[in-house]
């Protein structure tokens, strides 16, 4: 099984991340090694890929908390595992929680509050960025959990990258120019560093934030992208926990 990590957040020994890709042993086309219910994969195949997964990252089925993620700004807090509502961004300080986002071009964020020892898991894609989730979840985070930026570490996990994203002028002129390079009538959208920006805007340290240069698109022999194989594209997890039992 190859599942990536952060070498910012494995500085931290009391937490646990890792990102699924297509690679996990049983990786027959058209999803791969696929852990979304939501594809048309075999349920059966999927809940195995998604046991695999997690017990690679010492934890188990019961002990996951995911959303269904609808494009949104809606940011929850959990405080136990299993299904908890629809919204892109999940928020814990329980020990023992796995918070997973979907992934399959969009940009996933994931923040440790080292002092307060609280989590977050989110999910970015252009609609969540123009509704500036990041930024947002970073706002709640100071201002309901008392979160310090001098002690958020972020990973920025693998996305589509700015010369595989070709969106219409619809998309682009919600964002600004900084973001996008015109091409014949079209843009090329960079969502990875708008929210990259918005971490560093939000007050934390350059040098605390790890954006990794994998593209989902650029790299599907590895990893799912919607954007390169539609509708028989699989999904990847990345899943952050605070070590300890629910």
């Amino acid at each position: 099984m190859v599942v990536i990590k952060s070498s910012l957040l494995a500085r931290f020994p009391e937490i646990v991340f890792g990102f699924s890709t297509k690679k996990g042993g049983d990786e027959n086309p058209p999803y791969y090694f696929n852990l979304s219910l939501s594809v048309g994969d075999d349920e059966n195949k999927v809940i195995e890929n998604r046991r695999k997964f997690y017990k690679s990252l010492g934890l188990q089925l019961d002990q996951i908390a995911f959303q269904k993620q609808v494009h949104s700004g809606i940011i929850t807090y959990i405080d136990k595992p299993g299904f908890s509502c629809e919204s892109d961004a999940m928020i814990t300080d329980k020990p023992g929680i796995g918070l997973a986002i979907s992934v399959a071009d969009c940009t996933p964020v994931f923040i440790y509050d080292s002092k307060q020892k609280i989590i977050a898991a989110i999910h970015s894609g252009w609609r969540g960025t123009i509704h500036r989730i990041v930024e947002n979840t970073v706002f709640k985070l100071k201002s309901e959990f008392n979160s310090h930026p001098k002690y958020l570490n972020c990973y920025i996990g693998p996305s589509i990258s700015q010369p595989n994203y070709e969106v219409g002028p619809e998309v682009a002129e919600q964002f600004d120019e900084r973001y996008l390079m015109p091409v014949n009538g079209k843009f090329l959208l960079d969502v990875r560093t708008a929210n990259q920006d918005m971490l560093i805007e939000s007050g934390i340290p350059a040098n605390q934030i790890q954006v990794s240069n994998l593209c989902t698109y650029a790299n599907s022999t590895i990893l799912h992208s919607y954007r390169k194989d539609g509708q028989i594209s699989g999904r990847a997890y990345g899943v952050i926990a605070l070590k300890g039992k629910a």
